[in-house]
Order: structure tokens, then sequence, then C-alpha cells
């Protein structure tokens, strides 16, 4: 079992909104620029060229070649950036916010899938040239989203105070974090790598940019990916007339309020992710990462004494506008300012907003970029795949609720069948016959019959109950050995990739984890992966 696929809608895990995008409803495409086929590429191309400054390319690569300095950059890295000069480079890009030795395991799939795309769409396109871009959430604020990576069932977690910028952080206490982290590792080669992988990465460098970005780039620099920080001097330049419109204008209230009112509009009932604020900027400066607020005609910045009239606001923009960190619905457009970007990876809940921006990006003449759901993947290992075949329960099954799980097991195992589907049906038929005698005589019975009906199905569906309960109880043993085999393939109730860390499998296959990953990932197949491990 190499491996296999399961339509994202039939995990159960991912929303309707999402597996609709999936299904290209048509409700949907209004939200949205070009569906992510290999073949709508060219047109997306075509419209990138002609939406992107040129002379942006310079101040990209001078932007990047500055923040990669005193970093160890591989040649495929370092060429990568240098055709970001040429104007038929173009790029695709996923972003992650900091967390602590890279969080749950998705943030791998959504760069594994980046590399992997552009990969493709070289050899589509050959022509044209495609470079894997990782944003590196630096301006968030949110520390205790990041603070945490969970080991073997335990939360491995960074205790400290923290304000503003994450990536502004110092790395004091992750000298203990490293200590505790340390001690439940054996005395294995890969755990020695683990170890100094967390040193070199947290221990030798300042901040938590720094150490994210020697990481990342530790990881998967061999496969030419480039790391971005969008704090930055250079690049906020960029996207300075793009500030002061939102500052003056405020059109992404108007564009986004909107489209939320559509998308309300809509029949599926489907979650608004993001709602905008009349300015979507934060002002960013050492500890301090507050929104930006007008009463009046006076800007300031909450929680602060900071005040400025318009005039003064426009010229602090012009003389610092690295000061001004967009949130999250900005963020999308900032990055599309700056980057010949094609295509955008993410999550579903990423998605998701996402499909709330475009109108905005049109009002500012921005190329939206095709979004494409980052791969999922449940890694599962030849010793857990034995443990399937002996009890006879395809991987599959265990997708469903753990209730669900059981009863199914428990019916397809038993000796005697619970299903009393027939049973209900026949009953069923006999009171059609009920309702046309009632009708027949007097109408007035049919609410007596009706009654009857419910009581009699209601009846059998309690002995099916039981039936059902007296056989979990005889394969308690059974169901238990499934229990544990679904826990450990989806911890606390949820998907694998949303909760475990990389280190439990780089202990068992080192960086062939990573290289596995890179092989069987296909970015536009658009189905859940099961992939084992083992036999790669």
């Amino acid at each position: 079992m190499p491996t296999r696929y399961i339509p994202f809608r039939d995990t159960n895990y991912f929303s309707n909104l999402i597996s609709d995008y999936l299904d290209e409803k048509e409700s949907l495409k209004a939200f949205y620029n070009r569906f992510p086929k290999l073949e709508n590429f060219e047109e997306q191309i075509e419209e990138k060229q002609i939406n992107y400054n040129k002379n942006k390319r310079a101040d990209l690569v001078k932007a990047l070649m500055l923040q990669y300095e005193g970093l160890s950059i591989s040649s495929m890295t370092l060429t990568n950036i240098d055709l970001l000069k040429h104007g038929t480079t173009f790029t695709v890009t996923t972003g992650h916010q900091l967390n602590l030795f890279t969080g749950p395991l998705y943030f791998f799939y959504k760069i594994v899938s980046t590399i992997n795309l552009c990969k493709e769409l070289k050899a589509a396109y050959p022509n044209f040239n495609f470079v894997p871009i990782f944003w590196m959430a630096t301006e968030d604020h949110d520390f205790e989203e990041i603070n945490f990576f969970n080991f073997k069932g335990k939360k491995v977690k960074w205790d400290r105070k923290a304000s503003g910028a994450v990536g502004e952080l110092d790395l004091d206490g992750l000298d203990h974090v490293y200590e505790v982290f340390a001690a439940q590792l054996d005395k294995s080669q890969n755990a020695k790598s683990l170890k100094r992988l967390f040193q070199q990465a947290y221990l030798e460098h300042e901040t938590l940019t720094e150490a994210t970005r020697f990481l990342v780039n530790k990881l998967f620099s061999v496969y030419g990916l480039v790391i971005l920080d969008g704090s930055d001097p250079i690049l906020k330049k960029m996207y300075e007339p793009y500030i002061t419109e939102e500052l003056i204008q405020q059109t992404a209230y108007e564009k986004v309020t909107k489209t939320n009112e559509e998308i309300n509009k809509l029949p599926s009932n489907y979650k608004i992710q993001v709602n905008p604020r009349e300015i979507n900027l934060f002002y960013l400066n050492k500890d301090i990462r507050e929104r930006i607020l007008e009463t009046d005609g006076v800007f300031g910045v909450l929680d602060t004494d900071i005040r400025w009239t318009k005039d003064e606001l426009l010229a602090e923009v012009n003389a610092h506008p690295e000061r001004f960190s967009p949130n999250v619905i900005l963020r999308p457009m900032y990055q599309e300012i700056i980057l010949p970007n094609l295509c955008y990876i993410g999550g579903g809940g990423e998605l998701a907003y996402w499909l709330q921006l475009k109108s905005n990006f049109e009002a500012q003449d921005v190329t939206f970029p095709i979004l494409l759901l980052r791969n999922s993947v449940l890694l599962i290992t030849e010793k857990q795949t034995d443990k399937l075949n002996k009890l006879n329960i395809p991987v599959t099954d265990l997708f469903l609720n753990q209730n669900d799980l059981m009863t199914k097991v428990t019916k397809s195992i038993s000796d005697i069948n619970i299903d009393f589907t027939p049973q209900k049906e026949q009953l069923q038929k006999q009171f059609e016959y009920l309702y046309q005698l009632a009708g027949q005589t007097d109408k007035s019975f049919i609410g007596a019959v009706a009654a009857q009906e419910v009581k009699q199905i209601k009846g059998l569906e309690n002995l099916e109950q039981r039936l059902l309960k007296a056989q979990k109880r005889k394969m308690e043993d059974v169901l238990e050995r499934v229990k544990i085999i679904q826990d450990e393939l989806f911890p606390r109730q949820s998907l694998q990739e949303r909760y475990l860390n990389i280190s439990e499998f780089y202990l068992e296959y080192g960086e062939d984890v990573i290289q596995n990953l890179i092989e069987n990932l296909e970015p536009l197949k658009a189905e859940f992966l099961i992939l084992d491990i083992s036999n790669q």
C-alpha cells in the first residue's frame, strides 16, 4: 500500500465551502479568478505579466539577498533568487506562522506542495521559470498559537511574556525548552540530528525570525525554496501607495463587506472567516503591533498615546512604511503586489478567507492568484497497516467519527444481524395499507395511524440499539484495539497533520520522511493522500 487517495469531502474533516470549491460549484465562481488546473496557468501567467511592474523585481531580489546575509544558501536557492530578476520567472507561494520547531505536520505539506507545483509548472511551461516561496508570518502577534509543538502526546511549550510582532522576539527560555525536548529523545543518530537542528536554530540565533529562517532553509534549501520575510523596509516601500490608499480611502472595508453579504446570501450557509475593519492596518514599532483607528479625522494607535493628523500620518508612511503592518484582510494583497506570484497554496481556513478578497484585488488592479488547497496526508507505518489488516478494517474507515466506527466494526464482525432496516421497511409498508384504510373510512384516524407508526418504528430502533450495545460489550477487546489504532492515526479525533510534529517521524525515518513527501505529493490531484511511509 504505497499510496491511496480519498476525496476531501469524504474525509468529513473539510468544510462544505472548500468541498464545493474543489467541485467547482457554480455559485462560488465569482469569488475566485481561475481554478487550479494545469492548463489555467497559461492565462494566469499572461495576466500577471501585464499587471506586475518589472521594476519591482530588482528590489525584490535586493531584499531577499539582504535577508539571506550570513546564511548558507544552496546553489539551487541562489539560482532561484537570481531568476526572479527576469520577466519570465514567476512564483508559487505558501506561508505560515513561526511555529516552534515547525509546529504541526501540515507545515511540511504546504511547503512540499509549493515545491512540487513549481516542478509541474516547469514541465508544462518550459519557457518560464517557477520559484517556490515560503512567506514567514513574522509580523503576526498571536504568540499563544505558535509557542509549542506536540511530541508523543505531550505539549513542548515555550513559556514567556510576549508582545508585538513574534518575529522580533528574542529566544530567551528556549534553552530550557531544548532540555525538556532532548530528555524525551533516545540516543539514536536521528535523535542526535533532531537535537542539533533545534540547537542550531534556536540556541544559536537572536530572534524567532532568524531561527525560523535557518530551520526552514536547513530543511528545504536543497529543493530551491526561497524564504521571504515581508517585514522588510524595501518591500514595504513597494507597498506604500496601497498603505496610503487604505488609510485614506478605506476601499477594503467597502469591498470585502459587500462580498461577505453576497456569500451570506448563498443557500449553502457558508461561514464567513474574517470581517474587515474600517482600517485594516496595524502600527508596528518595537514591542507593539496594534490597530490603527480614525476618530473625527484624528488617527491613533489602539492602547497607546500615538496620534497623528492626516498629514502627519502620511508623512510617517512615507518615512517608515515598514511600520505599517497589514492584517488578514490586506496581507494577501501585499504578497501579490511585491511578488510575481501565480498561485497561493494554503489550508482550508486560509482559502476560505481568500475567497472573500477578490473584489478588493479588482478595485486595486492587483491580479488575484489561483488558489490551491495544500496537500493533506495521513502518514501510516507498516506496523499500523498490519494491525488494520489483522482487524480487517480499511484505513478509510478510520476517518469516521469514533462512535460511528465502533458501530460499523461491530455490525461487520457480529455473527448476528444487528441491522433492523428490513424490518423497519416492512413495517412502513404495512402502515401504507393502514393509511389507505383510514383515508377510505374516517380521515380522523390518519393521525392515530401515524402516531402508532412512530411508536413502533421507535420501538424497533430501541431494540436495535440495545442489541448493538450488547454486541459491543461482547466484542470489547476487538473494539479497544480499533480505538487504539484510530487514536494513533487521528489523535484527539483530529487529523494527524493538525496535531503531530515532524519530529516523531524524523526519529524513525530521518531526512527520508521529507524526501518521501517530495516524491509522493501531487498538489493538483485535489484528493487526500494516505501514504505508507514504510514502503517508500
